[in-house]
């Protein structure tokens, strides 16, 4: 059952749910001097598939950003959940949410159901971008609940690729546009060269203009085209 440890401490059901992540498409987040940037793979698994219809980064309030990886059905009831913890939050104080209180709101609905029977966790993995009271601020979720602030990060399938780039490459002081080229450098090493404009989807917010937004296939297809492996 889920809710029964194993003899070594151990929810299986958890563990499980984080598989589920890791096998999931890679999204990486990065924090830059004058703004936060998502990006994701979108792996696009036929030449059938329109990439458009393939949602990985979702705009949850003016100034908040999500990337998921893992399954998407829970990533978007997730997401679907965070909106209305905004609008609750705008209706009852007439102002925005943080980006902190929002990501404990969601990490403590994700940490109920690893305590109770007939449920399951989620099993998706959350990047929350956004900036409050002027400050960039970068979450990451996991299906235990558990709430991690970083400068940069990764999560899905090539995590470790994204992680070894990010760490020996990173500056705090660095802008957007050159944060989108480290993400991308990260993106293609995690996938292994195997990406092209239709796959890689990019959501930026800005310190200075706190409005999260994804870029349009033509400004996506700029910086790819300006990056050099």
């Amino acid at each position: 059952a889920i809710t029964v440890f194993s003899p070594d401490g151990r929810l299986y059901q958890v563990e499980y749910a984080r598989e589920a992540v890791k096998r999931g498409t890679t999204a990486v987040g990065i924090k830059a001097k004058d703004g936060v940037v998502l990006i994701v793979d979108k792996r696009v698994s036929s030449k059938l598939l329109e990439a458009t219809s393939i949602e990985k980064i979702f705009k949850i309030d003016e100034h908040i950003g999500v990337a998921s990886s893992g399954l998407v059905g829970d990533a978007r009831a997730l997401v679907d959940r965070a909106r209305v913890e905004c609008q609750i939050n705008r209706v009852s104080y007439d102002e925005p949410i943080e980006v902190e209180a929002l990501s404990k709101k969601l990490c403590d609905h994700m940490q109920t159901l690893t305590q109770y029977g007939g449920i399951r966790p989620y099993g998706t993995a959350l990047l929350i971008a956004g900036v409050s009271d002027g400050e960039c601020r970068l979450f990451e979720t996991d299906p235990s609940g558990t709430l991690l602030e970083y400068k940069a990060t990764g999560i899905g399938i090539g995590r470790p690729a994204v992680m070894k780039v990010l760490e020996e490459e990173y500056n705090p002081e660095a802008e957007i546009k050159d944060v989108i080229m480290l993400g991308l450098k990260a993106l293609h090493s995690a996938t292994e060269g195997k990406f092209d404009v239709d796959q890689v989807e990019i959501g930026v917010i800005g310190k200075e203009r706190p409005v999260f937004a994804k870029m349009s296939r033509e400004e996506v297809a700029s910086f790819v085209g300006q990056f050099k492996p």
